[in-house]
């Protein structure tokens, strides 16, 4: 099977930028709620989070699941008004509370209050964990600096070993790769309450290397044409190189896939957004690596071809009409 991506750029272009633009908009909305483009954590913001599972040793505690509207209530009294509550388990005999910084008096209170409106409580699944602002502050600073810091060396890796055309275009690709997890991520937060970790931040650091891999595959296979066909027009060279290389692709992509996948379906709750950060931002990046990354190639080099010939033809016109000119005044003048 073989795809011509050149002649249905357009299409492959549209439909990132409609992703793209939803996401923008999801991370916009999102900033007015939470101040982020995804809603976070724990991790970043610093406060008290609160796990509680009710002893089901006793099967009439645990006949029915939790109510979030019982949870509320006791918050309400406690004076924490605006904390988020999530229930965990299929039979939702879980709760974990996530509110502002409290205190040893402040936390074993809101337990025991809990405590009381939810059922008794197994002590053994008891957790608490407090983080500082300061520290989620570090946390978000050394992410964004990895990122950055990944950004600028494979920049300077793609300019020596292709050329830094192909570093630009390399380096857009990775950041639709990122602006399309990030925007389905957003629209995750606000539907269903996802609220990312530090390990979202490894999860994007992932998918930088995994789709700039992918690039480099396919931008290696042009230049070997290129190489191999310096005549041949630059838009042919993509689709042949592309066409070359998208069995490896696709084989790659969707055996990591599978593995992901898996963990998702089976695996624990951080781990499953963990693996699903990474499904989105792999497929996106083999679909930005044949669809993107090649085609934005394609169009850069014609436009700067037919730059390049245009400015040609314009200098040997300048020396044709200069021969002529010659010509004529070296013609005996008639007198």
């Amino acid at each position: 099977m073989k795809i011509n991506v050149i002649k249905q750029r357009t299409l492959w272009w549209c439909i990132s930028a409609a992703i793209i633009a939803v996401g923008i908009a999801s991370m916009a909305f999102s900033w007015q709620q939470y101040g982020a483009p995804v809603k976070p954590s724990l991790d970043f913001i610093g406060g008290t989070r609160l796990q509680l599972a009710r002893d089901c040793s006793d099967a009439a505690n645990c006949a029915e699941p939790i109510e979030i509207s019982e949870v509320r209530a006791v918050l309400d009294d406690q004076d924490l008004p605006g904390s988020s509550i999530q229930l965990l388990g299929e039979a939702q005999q879980s709760v974990v509370v996530r509110t502002r910084n409290l205190d040893v008096d402040q936390r074993d209170a809101l337990q025991l209050a809990l405590g009381e409106a939810i059922g008794t409580i197994d002590p053994n699944a008891t957790k608490n964990d407090t983080v500082g602002p300061v520290l989620g502050r570090q946390l978000l600073a050394s992410g964004l600096m990895s990122l950055l810091v990944a950004f600028a060396l494979i920049a300077a890796y793609l300019s020596l070993r292709f050329k830094f055309d192909y570093a630009i275009l390399a380096i857009v690709a990775l950041l639709h790769d990122l602006l399309i997890t990030l925007g389905i991520f957003s629209i995750l937060s606000l539907v269903t309450g996802y609220e990312a970790d530090s390990l979202f931040i490894v999860a994007l650091l992932t998918i930088v290397g995994f789709s700039v891999n992918d690039t480099v595959v396919i931008y290696d296979r042009i230049r070997e044409t290129l190489v191999r066909s310096p005549d041949k027009p630059i838009n042919a060279v993509v689709d042949e190189s592309v066409n070359d290389t998208l069995g490896r692709s696709i084989n790659t992509t969707l055996t990591t896939v599978l593995t992901l996948l898996s963990i998702v379906i089976f695996g624990g709750g951080t781990l499953k957004f963990f693996a699903l950060a990474l499904i989105t931002g792999f497929l996106a990046g083999a679909y930005s690596s044949i669809f993107i990354a090649s085609t934005l190639l394609a169009w850069w080099r014609s436009r700067s071809e037919g730059s390049d010939s245009g400015s040609d033809s314009g200098s040997s016109l300048d020396s044709d009409d200069d021969d002529f000119e010659e010509s004529v005044d070296s013609l005996p003048s008639a007198t």
